[in-house]
């Protein structure tokens, strides 16, 4: 099965795509392709941008990269209570290529932040409607407190947790 595994963020230091791509680990010989939003640059979508430029090739790279796989394991950051400004814009400009942006893939959404309500809000909003533009959403899962619960050595330490992500990442290959 090949997966893709992303942080919804652009940040360099993220820990939604630490999130992501320690979940994928435990996806037994799967075949990860880790994205990093970062590969990504458009403009701020309008439609009289989209009308004066064009669709940027980045958001069809985008839709061709997800074209490529299997399943998606996606973490979004939350900020101010929504998606990242970057994830959207990008999702944004990858529905006008696509409206089933996800493509009927299966999905596991996760999410994490600093605080205490690991990223809960945003996590809401994408189950609410991830499903309408395509995705087939078998879990989710949210990390409260990642630093306190997250090591880059040993990944979640509390095993309560930890086994829930491997229960919320199995239900992929269901």
């Amino acid at each position: 099965m090949k997966v893709l595994a992303f942080g919804a963020s652009t940040s360099s230091k993220s820990i939604n795509r630490q999130l992501a791509h320690y979940a994928a680990t435990f996806l037994p010989g799967a075949e990860v392709t880790a994205l990093d939003l970062r590969g990504y640059t458009l403009p701020i979508y309008s439609s009289d941008e989209e009308e004066s430029s064009g669709i940027p090739d980045d958001a069809k790279a985008f839709i061709e990269t997800i074209k490529e796989h299997d399943a998606i394991v996606l973490s979004l950051a939350e900020h101010n209570g929504s998606y990242s400004a970057a994830f959207k814009n990008l999702y944004d400009w990858a529905s006008r290529v696509e409206y089933a942006v996800w493509q009927s893939k299966p999905m596991v959404l996760l999410a994490t932040s600093p605080g205490p309500g690991g990223a809960a809000t945003v996590l809401k909003a994408a189950e609410a409607t991830f499903p309408r533009m395509g995705a087939e959403l078998k879990a989710s899962f949210s990390l409260p407190s990642f630093h306190d619960q997250f090591t880059t050595e040993s990944g979640i330490a509390d095993a309560k947790l930890k086994d829930e992500l491997k229960a919320t990442v199995a239900k992929l290959a269901s």
